[in-house]
């Protein structure tokens, strides 16, 4: 049987170009390669997932390729970069400080030091999730980080920033990832779909996209996930079901129930909800969402944070138009508290029927008010 190798490695982008969603540290690396003008020292720092590493590994790479693109991208032809891709290039070391976090871990880097790189011109220490030295491990860096030898180059990586000390911050060129957006994570495993011959239905996509909180790795993961499933057909059901999600149709049925002023049909719509799975917080929190998404929709100038498929876009687009920009106010603000409440509630499910009867006769308690003023 052949070997699988899980997407996120297989699709790990071996230049600054292929990099997706992070233009603002790839192009001054790039920058920085194609001046000779690389600091000794350098902090990636961001969420998981989202391609600290990665970059860490390509800035390796490049630093030491023979035959560097005008870009600025390493080559991946040449003797130094043939090394590192098959694994065994003498220049590039990585020390995973979550189980290497002690002051001996740290002597034994600062040891390799004295070797000079062998068919390059750099040795490049890759520290990841950094944070996790000691403190007495980080005191004994810190002499080495400031005045290096100059043939080598330190990249810091780490999840959590506020836990390194700040002389250590001080000494190093701090670059700040970001969360990829749901479009540019979409993309990525479209172009993977269609490599792989995989069908998919991009509503699915943008499920997996909204799952995975803004991190490529997270999404892949799921991604392949769905895949095995779907038997290399992802189907919006298919991603339904195996991420317990509930479909979005639920909000707008409930809101239509509330419009409707059918309390009666928003308790038998949560025990619906319930009957499929599903607990009453998330049912709480994705009407809360739902019903943020409806503000979103009502002016056309924050059309674009409203971020979701086209289809649905476009129910909610004809569902605010029955929504008075009071009653949808008031509806969020009840809701709000409603989940506020739910979390302390000796009995739950109760609480959020009561929501619901309350929700359901909201409007006439708007109407009322409006006529009294």
């Amino acid at each position: 049987m052949e070997q699988f190798i899980v997407s996120a490695r297989k699709y790990r982008p071996g230049t600054f170009e292929t990099v997706v969603g992070q233009t603002h540290i790839t192009h001054t690396l790039r920058n920085a390669l194609k001046t000779g003008q690389l600091a000794h020292a350098f902090l990636f720092c961001g969420p998981r997932g989202v391609g600290k590493t990665t970059c860490a590994r390509i800035l390796a790479k490049a630093v030491n390729c023979l035959n560097l693109t005008p870009e600025g991208d390493p080559c991946n032809e040449c003797a130094s970069c043939t090394a590192f891709n098959d694994g065994r290039s003498m220049n590039i070391f990585e020390l995973d400080a979550a189980s290497n976090n002690g002051v001996d871990d740290i002597r034994g880097l600062i040891d390799r030091l004295r070797f000079i790189p062998q068919g390059g011109s750099r040795s490049v220490y890759i520290i990841d999730e950094v944070h996790m030295l000691s403190t007495a491990a980080f005191n004994a860096f810190l002499k080495t980080l400031e005045e290096p030898p100059a043939h080598a180059l330190f990249i810091l990586a780490t999840t959590e920033k506020h836990k390194i000390l700040p002389t250590i911050l001080s000494r190093c060129q701090k670059f700040d990832f970001k969360r990829i957006k749901t479009e540019e994570i979409i993309g990525q495993m479209v172009r993977i779909a269609e490599r792989e011959n995989i069908a998919y239905e991009r509503d699915a996509l943008y499920l997996i996209a909204q799952k995975a909180d803004g991190g490529m790795r997270d999404a892949l993961s799921i991604f392949d996930q769905m895949v095995n499933f779907g038997n290399k057909n992802v189907t919006y059901a298919v991603v339904l079901e195996n991420l317990s999600i509930l479909d979005h149709d639920y909000f707008f049925r409930a809101t239509d129930y509330m419009l409707a002023k059918d309390h009666a049909g928003l308790l038998l719509l949560l025990n619906e909800v319930y009957e499929k799975g599903f607990d009453g917080l998330s049912f709480l929190q994705g009407l809360i969402e739902h019903l943020r998404n409806l503000l979103v929709a009502q002016q056309a100038q924050t059309l674009d944070l409203l971020e979701t498929t086209e289809t649905a876009r476009q129910k909610y687009l004809m569902q605010v138009k029955s929504f008075s920009p009071t009653l949808l106010l008031n509806a969020f603000h009840l809701s709000l508290e409603a989940e506020s409440g739910f979390r302390s509630a000796m009995a739950p499910r109760l609480q959020l029927e009561l929501f619901l009867i309350k929700l359901a006769h909201l409007t006439t308690a708007v109407e009322v008010a409006e006529k009294k003023n």
